[in-house]
């Protein structure tokens, strides 16, 4: 499969259920996601709240998702959060095909005790993140919370998605958190069939 993040394999595509992965001299990722799943996460990174934030967002999007990833840790978490953002991200491309008969538009604000956060999606083929979250400290765990943004932004081009997505809190565990989730309730409901359209959701007649 040739991506703009270069040629992935896709090992396996049933339905909207596929698994991708991509090698470089950096990072080893492979991925499975299922869009139609009950929210069941197995996440493996090597870096924990990462994994955390994934699984969350597998959970409250309603997507089976497995990641297995191995990267170059003792340079820094970078490539890895990066190359796993890009490969979910293309995975969820590939699942969703020419995105034909899906409401393509998800919105979501959710709460988490001090913490906001608002996600404004569109999953039709325009690759574009606007991403504001205030974070306080340099870390949350072992994850470098600059790279949390760059993660949604790398998400958002493999996808080809446009996504707005801004918080507000005190705690960065919280609003890391919340940010995650609004994600996944805004996936959700972009991902969506539509029972009343056939076609893609644009009045071109194509999406990309």
């Amino acid at each position: 499969m040739t991506t703009p993040l270069g040629t992935l394999d896709t090992l396996e595509r049933e339905g909207r259920r596929v698994r991708v992965r991509r090698t470089t001299r950096e990072t080893e990722v492979e991925v499975t996601l299922d869009v139609d799943g009950n929210g069941a996460a197995n996440v493996s990174t090597g870096i924990g709240f990462y994994d955390h934030l994934l699984a969350s967002l597998a959970h409250h999007g309603l997507l089976d998702l497995e990641i297995k990833a191995t990267g170059d840790l003792d340079v820094d978490e970078h490539h890895t959060v990066e190359d796993v953002a890009l490969v979910l991200g293309a995975a969820l491309a590939a699942a969703l095909g020419d995105r034909a008969g899906i409401r393509r538009f998800g919105d979501a604000t959710v709460p988490m005790d001090e913490s906001r956060a608002t996600a404004v999606i569109d999953v039709g083929g325009r690759p574009y993140a606007v991403i504001d979250l205030p974070f306080r400290a340099e870390r949350a765990g072992t994850l470098p919370l600059q790279l949390v943004e760059h993660a949604l932004e790398s998400f958002a081009r493999a996808a080809g998605a446009t996504l707005h997505l801004t918080g507000t809190g005190r705690n960065d565990h919280h609003l890391a958190e919340a940010a995650f989730k609004a994600l996944a309730r805004a996936l959700r409901t972009a991902c969506e069939p539509d029972p009343r359209r056939s076609g893609v959701a644009s009045t071109k007649g194509s999406l990309g």
